[in-house]
């Protein structure tokens, strides 16, 4: 390893504390929000990258608890084709890190051209994304200084609970309290099987990470970061869109990295994939699941259990920590990965 411990290591453990602040701060706004809703139907994300995982979250949530549908936009659309799109009952969530990024910065504007009423999520209080939507949910994660978002991503996930919940889930408010401290537990927990699972990666060209439903973002954002931070070709798939064709890459040389929560519609099939990929050779670890998935993975890492419309927030520290580890024991600096910057301007 190059080094013992990074940026990056210490910002995934400022993640309680940055969800906490979030939570205090955002909640508040649920009226403002239910007075967005109320002249809106549909929502439209506007988002890229670490962010458009953060949206994909947000989709699942939405229709899931409120009866919205909720898509994710595509920002040529807007940029490159400059198409005029009737968008007169749609709330569009424009979602970035920064707030900075041209391209959503444009969407966005382009979106409230077209009809829509705007809301912004966004880590940069003076930011245009967040100065120019019609209500901003401006996380409290704090300067975030290693490019791979880590507590920046799940503020995100945070700030769109809080938006489920001002558009109406039929979800309980009290139910955030227990991420912040779900996470400590996690980041408090003995690291052995993480590190059996570092050490099996080593040799590793590629990889499969797969969830589905409310943690299919997870799946994403944790096969972003391993591609980001250890430049291995990890494909994040929802586990139906791996049985259509992508099984076949699964064997002794591929690994296959599944996630869930330990409730929910989704762990049965999660466990069966499981099941199906070690016969096929590849082995398996489970991050979250319960028992279930543990008992069917190679090697597991246990996530306190919360109601599945939070885990997402639980799942991805685990996957964060992987890849801080799999990075430095690969002699790689986690904090500056190559070619990357924090704000991305897509020309």
């Amino acid at each position: 390893m190059t080094t013992t411990t990074s940026v990056m290591r210490a910002e995934i453990a400022e993640q309680p504390d940055a969800l906490r602040r979030t939570f205090a701060e955002l909640l508040p706004l649920r009226g403002e929000i239910e007075a967005l809703g109320r002249r809106t139907k549909h929502v439209l994300f506007i988002a890229r990258g670490s962010s458009d995982n953060a949206a994909v979250y947000g989709g699942y949530l939405l229709q899931a608890h409120t009866g919205r549908l909720a898509t994710l936009g595509s920002p040529s659309i807007a940029t490159e084709y400059g198409a005029k799109v009737d968008l007169s009952d749609v709330l569009a969530v424009a979602i970035s890190q920064s707030g900075k990024t041209e391209e959503i910065v444009e969407t966005m504007r382009w979106a409230a051209s077209c009809g829509a009423r705007t809301l912004a999520v966004t880590n940069g209080a003076d930011s245009p994304l967040a100065t120019e939507s019609d209500v901003a949910l401006v996380t409290r994660a704090g300067n975030e200084l290693a490019v791979p978002a880590t507590k920046t991503y799940n503020s995100q996930l945070a700030a769109l609970a809080v938006l489920a919940l001002g558009l109406g889930a039929d979800l309980d408010p009290g139910e955030l309290d227990l991420v912040p401290q779900g996470i400590e537990e996690t980041l408090a927990a003995p690291t052995d099987a993480l590190e059996e699972i570092v050490e099996r990666m080593v040799a590793v060209q590629g990889m499969v990470v797969s969830g589905r439903g409310m943690v299919y973002s997870t799946a994403l954002e944790a096969a972003l970061k391993l591609k980001e931070a250890c430049y291995l070709h990890a494909m994040g798939l929802s586990y139906a869109d791996l049985l259509h064709g992508p099984i076949a890459v699964l064997g002794p040389r591929t690994p296959t990295l599944l996630v869930a929560s330990s409730s929910g519609p989704t762990l049965q099939g999660t466990v069966a994939l499981a099941e199906r990929a070690r016969s096929a050779g590849s082995p398996v670890f489970g991050f979250g699941g319960g028992k279930a998935l543990a008992a069917a993975s190679d090697l597991s890492v246990d996530v306190p259990d919360v109601p599945e419309w939070v885990s997402p927030m639980n799942l991805i520290v685990p996957a964060q920590l992987l890849t801080e580890h799999l990075a430095r024991r690969l002699g790689y600096d986690p904090d500056v990965p190559r070619g990357l910057n924090k704000v991305t301007q897509t020309g």
